[in-house]
């Protein structure tokens, strides 16, 4: 797009996405797209997973549903997946990550079921989305960030903000436009 910046937010549920995601967009003045909200107001769905007891996701509609945002750019998106979008459409991946612990307290202060619990771990143990992330967008793009507590969110919203100041200085574009 030229002018602004697109982010992707993205890591396994319970690692502070959507909130990390939501202060940013409030500092930054960019717009916030939650892909689970998306979803929810559009009817993107395709299905419903047992297991996780969750809906599954229509790819194809949400893509649709953001696609002419995402052309303007001064994005930030926020969802756990990342491998269906348009790998053209980001200028940075952050990938959110949290201890065991920590995230497992958060998964089951959300109600989540044993088995979702146990997947979303075991998605975390084994670095699940990041490498879905690395695989799916230029690996030099993508950056890894801790998030276990307030101070980490702080740290991260600095790291994220002075990069967005870099990619305009060196875009030759104002931040305020």
């Amino acid at each position: 797009n030229g002018k602004h910046p697109n982010i992707l937010i993205t890591g396994t549920p319970g690692t502070g996405k959507t909130k990390l995601a939501s202060q940013l967009a409030e500092i930054t003045k960019m717009k916030h797209i939650n892909i689970g909200e998306v979803a929810a107001n559009n009817e993107c769905y395709d299905g419903y997973d047992e297991n996780l007891d969750c809906k599954v996701l229509d790819e194809d509609k949400v893509l649709n549903c953001i696609e002419s945002d995402m052309q303007k750019g001064n994005i930030i998106v926020d969802y756990h997946g990342s491998d269906f979008f348009d790998e053209d459409w980001f200028d940075i991946v952050f990938c959110l990550r949290a201890e065991i612990e920590v995230l497992n307290k958060r998964l089951e202060e959300r109600g989540y079921n044993e088995s979702k619990v146990k997947n979303n771990l075991e998605s975390e143990i084994f670095q699940v989305l990041l490498e879905e992330a690395r695989d799916s967008y230029d690996p030099d793009i993508v950056h890894e960030l801790t998030s276990n507590n307030l101070s980490d969110v702080e740290s991260n919203l600095i790291r994220i903000t002075t990069w967005i100041r870099s990619w305009h200085a060196d875009n030759d574009t104002d931040v305020d436009r």
